[in-house]
């Protein structure tokens, strides 16, 4: 027998006759208004009350509100309910009256209950329907006559809650309480409730489970906002993860479907596509037809839009929504219908419906919109920095939730981090394409064709995330029919990356005119570095890259003696491979970067047999997150020894096999298959420091010409060994030799001990010498000064003819 709680208010119990005299008297009595049966029984019942209603307690009336005299005199306000007898020939016995102190359990605890605005619900172990509070009756549309001794599961089978039954279920099995969010859309409402519901079991004295009560608390409004903070934390991390214009549009569309809307389009203006500056705003407002291209388009029947970069056009009228929210630069929300205001209890969409809550001019009800399948559309224009690039819109087709004040909020919150990702990605693209066109500029377009050397190029910029950087090759031909490869890398990335690399391609081969050994042309260069003025200092706070830090790989090939003589600032040293397929060690170690001054750069020198493959290669190629240097260095070595098609060929095969998709830094790669000219194409001549051989160096040219078949050449050969060859007897300093090449050009060179240079002049009229050099370099292509250890070489080439 369960018996009262410690804190419940006694009840006093009171029988009476059909006259209202008092026939019996309980306990509860006593304790309700310390009055003994003897004080009562027998008296009128109207005497326990201060001011008794008319007829009290005859009648129908339903239970009510009485003040109750206590012993002491003191009052006391309490529920009275009435409750007839009768005999059992149907003859009416008087009635029981119980009285229950108000303000105490269990009276208040009754009205709390039932006048909560959560719903309350207590079932059988069976989940059938003990007890339900009005709340819960409206959010079920069904009155607690209607559930009570039903069955959950039989009376609403078409919810879809099996978490919440199989919850309940759980419960009273188990008796051990539980919580549960669910979300569900009461009966009568176009809004879904997010409910946090407690669940725990009803117990007897003895501890037995006799029901499962719970409640259910409506969340929307925290529930729907976190789920707006978690759309805008995914667009955080979702949108804008590449500089790429389109790919951030796509995200921008993907992170808004499914949870916040089903369909959404993102149109943006052509110039935005290929990173020029948008429309001004007095283009946007000039009026007639705005031209667009549909950059993204997610969700819908239609499915995603194309992933392979392709746009279509799209045109607004002027009076169109998408053009009014452009030339004002606010969005418009469109619903086909009025809004529902949602469920007494909702305490999140439907307030959010509230017109209190919406901004001048929203929402604008458009009934045309239901003829396209949609139920509301949000349109935005996408704005950054002061400028529109576009407008994306927003719309629900599927769900009969109708867009509130929040939703709004949501997308131009997504609006703007979508706009300023895509203007990023613009000003980048802008960025990018300048410093790649400036950077491939620079670079040489086709590489001059060689007999002493045959070569090939690949170069790749760094993928789009990291920007264009300062990567560079040259192949520069010399005097002697020798030939000078060059590659380099400048620190950084970018248009300042790329200016500098210009700069110290330029330097290079300017020093190599003056045909200097690399080790001397390098700390020409490092001096050079140092003292360039730093006249790139670029503007908005950006860092300049400058030179400083930047690697270079100078090595001059000679195809007579087949040597090799390399120096490196800081550059990783080329592979040298024989023809065998063996790899040839170059045994010198890389100097420091330029721009560091100070240091000396260590020259070496490198027999090759004919045939021998050189590959002179940036970091970029053999290096990146997932390999370091001597792995990739080891994988390039293996490409390039496996035989290939042309020289051309193996470069591409290198390039593919050790480049990634998602590198992060420019790849440049220059190799060379060295040629040597046989001795039948070189001719020396020794002569002794007197004028009398002149005639002989003429005659040994003529003849081997000749044997060359090259007699068109004698007569300007003749001239030049003359004038060359007197110069060095009068002016220079023995051994003299005259040497003869046949290369792609006729080079004549005549080399002297002394160290002074010769340089051109002009004669005067009755000026006996001081024609000779400008002689020579009017009937010649070109000719120069080499420093040697010996002494100097002046040479002169004239072009070979082809037949």
């Amino acid at each position: 027998m369960e018996t009262t709680g410690e804190h419940d208010a006694p009840t006093a119990v009171v029988v009476v006759d059909p006259d209202g005299v008092v026939t019996g008297w309980s306990e509860g009595g006593l304790l309700l208004l310390g009055r003994t049966a003897a004080e009562t029984v027998g008296r009128p019942v109207t005497d326990l009350l201060v001011d008794p209603p008319p007829g009290f307690p005859g009648g129908d009336a339903a239970p009510g509100l009485v003040t109750l005299r206590h012993r002491d005199g003191s009052t006391l306000d309490a529920v009275v309910t009435a409750h007839p007898l009768g005999g059992s020939d149907g003859r009416p016995l008087g009635r029981a009256l119980t009285f229950q102190r108000w303000g105490r359990r269990p009276v208040i605890a009754d009205r709390a209950f039932e006048q909560c605005p959560f719903a309350l619900g207590v079932y059988d172990p069976e989940l059938r329907f003990l007890w339900v509070n009005a709340a819960a009756c409206r959010v079920m549309a069904h009155s607690e006559q209607q559930v009570l001794g039903e069955k959950y599961r039989e009376l609403f089978t078409e919810l879809d809650d099996a978490a919440y039954v199989d919850k309940v279920t759980e419960v009273a099995r188990t008796g051990v309480p539980a919580r549960l969010i669910t979300i569900f859309r009461p009966l009568g409402s176009a809004y879904a409730n997010a409910w946090a519901t407690s669940i725990w079991p009803v117990r007897d004295a003895g501890g037995t489970v006799r029901a499962v009560a719970n409640w259910g608390f409506d969340m929307s409004a925290e529930y729907w906002a976190r789920q707006r903070l978690l759309i805008l934390n995914a667009a955080s991390s979702g949108i804008g993860r590449t500089l790429d214009v389109l790919s951030t549009a796509r995200e921008l569309a993907e992170t808004a479907v499914p949870g916040f809307t089903d369909v959404v389009t993102v149109d943006l203006f052509d110039e935005v596509l290929h990173g020029e500056e948008p429309p001004s705003a007095a283009e946007v407002t000039a009026g007639g037809t705005i031209t667009l291209s549909r950059a993204a388009h997610h969700g819908g029947k239609e499915g995603p839009g194309p992933s392979d970069g392709s746009t279509a056009p799209v045109g607004y009228a002027s009076g169109s929504v998408a053009a009014r929210c452009m030339a004002a630069g606010t969005p418009l929300v469109q619903l086909a219908a009025e809004p529902d205001q949602g469920g007494e209890w909702a305490f999140g969409p439907g307030l959010a419906a509230d017109p209190a809550h919406w901004p001048p001019g929203n929402p604008v009800i458009d009934r045309t919109i239901a003829a396209k399948g949609l139920t509301g559309r949000i349109t935005v224009p996408l704005l950054a920095r002061g400028a529109v690039l576009g407008v994306v819109a927003f719309a629900r087709r599927d769900r009969p939730e109708a867009f509130t004040a929040d939703d709004l909020i949501l997308a131009e919150e997504l609006a703007a981090k979508a706009a300023v990702a895509i203007d990023n990605a613009r000003r980048y693209s802008r960025e990018h394409t300048t410093a790649l066109t400036l950077q491939r500029s620079l670079l040489p377009r086709r590489l001059p064709r060689q007999e002493s050397i045959e070569v090939a190029s690949g170069y790749l910029p760094a993928g789009a995330g990291a920007g264009v950087g300062g990567d560079w090759f040259d192949v520069i031909p010399l005097s002697g029919a020798r030939v000078a490869l060059v590659v380099g890398d400048v620190v950084g990335h970018g248009l300042h990356a790329s200016a500098s690399m210009g700069r110290l391609r330029t330097a290079v081969r300017t020093l190599a005119d003056v045909d200097l050994p690399p080790d001397e042309l390098l700390t020409h260069l490092d001096d050079l570095v140092l003292h360039l003025p730093d006249d790139l200092q670029p503007e908005d706070g950006f860092e300049s890259t400058g030179e400083s830090g930047a690697t270079c790989l100078y090595a001059v090939y000679d195809p007579v003696s087949r040597r090799c003589v390399l120096a490196s600032a800081g550059h990783p040293l080329p592979l040298v491979i024989a023809p065998d397929g063996t790899r040839t060690e170059v045994s010198v170690q890389p100097g420091p970067p330029l721009g560091i001054g100070g240091l000396p750069f260590e020259a070496t020198e490198l027999e090759l047999p004919e045939g021998s493959l050189l590959a002179l290669f940036t970091d970029g190629l053999v290096e990146d997150r997932d390999c370091d240097a001597e792995q990739g260095t080891a994988e390039l070595l293996r490409v390039l020894s496996e035989p290939a098609a042309s020289l051309e060929a193996l470069c591409d095969t290198a390039m593919k096999a050790l480049l990634s998709e998602h590198r992060t830094d420019d790849a440049a790669l220059l190799l060379a298959r060295t040629h040597a000219l046989t001795p039948d194409r070189v001719a020396d001549w020794h002569g002794e420091p007197d004028v009398s051989q002149v005639p002989h160096a003429r005659r040994f040219a003529v003849e081997r010409l000749a044997a060359w078949g090259l007699e068109d050449l004698s007569f300007v050969t003749e001239l030049v060994v003359s004038e060359l060859v007197t110069n060095a007897v009068k002016y220079g300093a023995p051994p003299i030799r005259l040497r003869l090449i046949r290369d792609t050009a006729l080079i004549c060179e005549v080399s002297d001990a002394s160290e002074t240079s010769p340089h051109l002049r002009r004669a005067r009229a009755f000026d006996e010498g001081g024609r000779g050099l400008m002689l020579v370099a009017q009937l010649t292509q070109g000719w120069g000064t080499r420093h040697t250890a010996e002494g100097k070489t002046i040479w002169c080439a004239q072009t070979i003819e082809s037949t």
